[in-house]
């Protein structure tokens, strides 16, 4: 089945600044091992950033992808503005381009813009593979950064409606 990795908002804006996401630094060294694994096995990789008017303005500093991340000039980057990586971009147009049938979703924010391309994606009828430790969220008032990520790990793996699976998947474990 043919693959393509993506990576969500992984920017300096939202990911470098003070105070950082929960395990930011173990949370970019596993994007980049499975990135590296996947240009390797000749699986195509899409940096998808967010943008805004108000703190993450299009080629600002701030939008740039974060300086933790192995960024290859093969990769493909994709703008949004929406939490949904699909609406109003060029994503599933890149995805058919590469006959791609399964996703391997990563980056930030958990509860924002990785759970809404997942839900997106499957319901798109891809299969998605959520890298279970490979993404993250800021702590909250009402949860660590943790449990969010634990959390949407549970709670995406358990929706079966969408007629194919999303299985989360420690980084580690994911084979291409």
């Amino acid at each position: 089945m043919k693959t393509a990795v993506l990576v969500i908002d992984m920017q300096r804006g939202l990911y470098d600044d003070l105070p950082r996401p929960h395990e930011a630094a173990e949370v970019a060294q596993r994007i980049n091992d499975l990135t590296g694994r996947a240009r390797a096995a000749g699986v195509p990789v899409a940096f998808i950033q967010h943008e805004n008017a108000v703190d993450l303005e299009f080629d600002s500093e701030r939008w740039q992808l974060s300086s933790a991340l192995e960024v290859d000039p093969g990769d493909t980057k994709i703008r949004k503005s929406t939490a949904d990586a699909f609406l109003r971009t060029p994503l599933q147009a890149w995805l058919a381009g590469h006959a791609v049938q399964c996703v391997v979703i990563c980056g930030y924010s958990s509860e924002f813009c990785v759970d809404t391309t997942a839900r997106r994606a499957a319901a798109l009828g891809y299969e998605v593979v959520l890298a279970a430790d490979a993404h993250t969220s800021h702590d909250k008032p009402h949860a660590t950064g943790g449990f969010i990520r634990a959390h949407h790990n549970a709670t995406l793996s358990d929706i079966t409606s969408f007629g194919v699976p999303i299985h989360a998947v420690a980084s580690a474990k994911i084979v291409f």
